[in-house]
């Protein structure tokens, strides 16, 4: 087996594109944990066996990213990871995301914000341990943790309509798991959790119920974006929208959830995608994905929606918001056809505002939608995604750009604010690029 990590190495995989509809930026933490074997990209070597029953029922202490108070760099450090308890597991993180919505909180702009904490929502690792009661996963399987958990028995999980599981919602918004306290110490100190995840540490612990074993042979490095913005932007598409063949759609921000509304869209038999964003060299890198025309916003006197209406005679039949901009958010709905036309919120607007439109143009028969995961039923859909991607059904390389060492993690963060589009010498390539948006409360 190809040994691509030795001890103690972690890799950041970073894409981003220039700062302007959606600035944000996508990083992957690669690492073995704190353990001396070598790890494959893909599944774990079948010593992972031998050493989860070294650890398991133990306190590990391993590298995490620590943000000790807002508006503060992440420190790297020591951390202490209890063994998890009843309906609970323990995960040894391989590829780890930071988005817009990890700095949003960092920043401490967020109201549910907590510190200290281990940020990090979007990851894929291996089950190091199970507590009393797990039923589901073993330890060695591949995993991948879920901010959207799916319980199969609130009221929520049984309604068709929404994906939105509440069972620990409570408690996750508070920085802890079900039992109300936290696995993590630091110096001595309680570390919250964060989404019910927090992927920025080389262990972690989830509650049974907001993870998704996948296939063991695909590349967590890759497949960790799944967890996240990819499935957001596809589902967005495909499950909330509902994109008929023959549909014109518009899509606000080509940044990786724009990129993957395109992709949905596409698939979804779109006959006319319209990429929308001030940045025109994203364009190319949205064709890839479907994209049909582009429109840039500072090229045209007149109000973007107005533009649009124009060039698809009357509207849009399906248009996608990817920013997390009010204005942006009416452009978009104002964009959508009389009679039919359906407008999706997607991107996050900052604490307080509120969005705003003319009455008349919902009683006109346009229709405002807002979407979270993307509407995927995620233990059920996650893995689904996950085979889709191993087929070749679904893109995933292509959000990809480049690596840093974990230790340099505060620089992504710099990168994702600065929207630096390709760090060449900066960092080592993947050929990739990728940009990201998310959601924090659900």
């Amino acid at each position: 087996m190809k040994s691509l990590y030795q001890i103690n190495e972690l890799t950041l995989y970073a894409s981003n594109v220039s700062a302007s509809c959606v600035p944000c930026a996508f990083w992957s933490v690669i690492g073995p944990g704190v353990d001396s074997f070598t790890a494959a990209r893909t599944a774990p070597s079948s010593r992972a066996g031998e050493k989860n029953m070294e650890t398991a029922g133990k306190v590990i202490k391993c590298k995490a990213a620590v943000a000790w108070e807002p508006g503060k760099p992440l420190t790297i450090e020591e951390v202490e990871v209890a063994p998890p308890k009843a309906h609970e597991v323990r995960i040894k993180i391989f590829a780890t995301g930071v988005c817009h919505t990890d700095a949003y909180t960092l920043s401490g702009s967020d109201p549910e914000g907590l510190f200290p904490v281990i940020l990090g929502h979007e990851g894929a690792g291996t089950v190091e341990s199970v507590g009393e009661g797990v039923t589901k996963f073993k330890p060695g399987d591949t995993v991948i943790p879920l901010y959207v958990p799916q319980c199969g028995e609130c009221k929520f999980c049984k309604n068709p309509k929404t994906n939105l599981c509440q069972k620990i919602r409570v408690t996750q918004g508070q920085g802890l798991l079900p039992d109300k306290t936290s696995r993590f110490t630091c110096k001595g100190k309680q570390v919250f959790h964060f989404m019910g995840t927090s992927t920025f540490s080389e262990y972690t612990v989830v509650a049974d119920i907001s993870l998704a074993k996948v296939n063991e042979s695909a590349p967590l490095d890759k497949v960790c974006l799944l967890g996240c913005g990819i499935s957001t932007g596809y589902g967005a598409a495909l499950n909330t929208a509902k994109v008929e063949p023959g549909s014109t759609c518009a899509v606000f921000g080509l940044g990786a959830v724009g990129l993957a509304v395109i992709m949905g869209c596409k698939v979804a038999g779109a006959t006319r995608i319209i990429g929308v964003d001030i940045n025109p060299a994203k364009f190319e890198k949205a064709k890839e994905f479907g994209a049909t025309e582009f429109v840039n916003p500072k090229d045209h006197s007149k109000p973007i929606q107005e533009v649009l209406v124009e060039m698809t005679d009357g509207g849009v039949d399906y248009s996608f918001e990817c920013i997390g901009n009010v204005q942006i958010m009416r452009a978009a709905l104002e964009a959508c056809h009389k009679g039919w036309g359906e407008s999706v919120i997607i991107g996050v607007a900052g604490a307080g505002q509120e969005i705003s439109t003319r009455p008349f143009q919902l009683v006109t028969g346009r229709v405002w939608r807002g979407t979270a995961f993307g509407g995927w039923k995620s233990v059920e859909s996650v893995p689904k995604l996950v085979e889709d991607y191993m087929n070749k059904k679904l893109k995933v390389d292509e959000f990809v750009t480049h690596t840093l060492p974990f230790e340099q993690i505060n620089e992504g963060f710099d990168l994702m604010h600065a929207g630096k589009r390709r760090q060449l010498q900066f960092l080592q390539i993947l050929k990739r690029r990728n940009v990201k948006q998310q959601f924090r409360r659900l």
